[in-house]
């Protein structure tokens, strides 16, 4: 008779994804995770698989979850711009602790390159759907008159998204506020109709 599951596998993979956040792939032991996640190595082996299998499934997690914040922070308010301005400064504002950790698909990419096909096709499905929610949103502004002319809502929305993953990078070595701001009103200069 198959044993049940006497924990809730979402909030162990929520658990696995904050240590996998924190420390990196290579530097996160498997011990670190079985008291991160209060689960047996059998149970983890059983529902996640190995290491790597966990870390992809905590990534696809993490990245699913960003994606859906993404839409919703830029689907609000009638401006469209407006949006993803507030979106701009809300990277550009975290506080310590979250400069600190970075973005777990950065730190991913930091740590991978491209040395991994599995994690670089998590981490090329993440920057599709992201470009895409920023392309959609640059439509929406276009069509609202926000755009200067001739921007091109593909090319803007990968230039918005190269200069997030800089401001995370920047951030996380110690770039203060004053320099990411800088960064997001150079954006929106290049972005807004004026």
């Amino acid at each position: 008779m198959a044993r049940t599951k006497v924990f809730d596998p979402a909030a162990a993979l929520e658990a696995a994804m904050q240590v996998f956040w924190e420390q990196g792939y290579e530097a996160t032991s498997t011990d670190d995770l079985l008291r991160a996640m209060g689960i047996g190595r059998q149970s983890m082996y059983d529902t996640f698989g190995d290491k790597k299998q966990l870390y992809l499934a905590a990534l696809e997690r993490y990245t699913a979850n960003g994606g859906a914040d993404l839409r919703r922070r830029l689907a609000g308010g009638p401006s469209p711009l407006g949006a993803l301005e507030a979106f701009l400064r809300h990277v550009a504002g975290a506080d310590a602790a979250q400069c600190a950790r970075g973005c777990l698909s950065v730190n991913t990419v930091a740590e991978f390159g491209q040395a991994d096909p599995a994690v670089g096709a998590l981490i090329a499905q993440s920057q599709r759907v992201t470009e895409a929610i920023f392309e959609e949103a640059l439509r929406r502004a276009g069509a609202a008159g926000e755009l200067a002319p001739g921007v091109d809502p593909a090319a803007a929305a990968h230039f918005i998204h190269t200069a997030i993953r800089g401001m995370r990078i920047s951030a996380k070595a110690g770039a203060g506020a004053a320099q990411l701001e800088a960064t997001v009103d150079f954006t929106l200069a290049a972005l807004r109709r004026g």
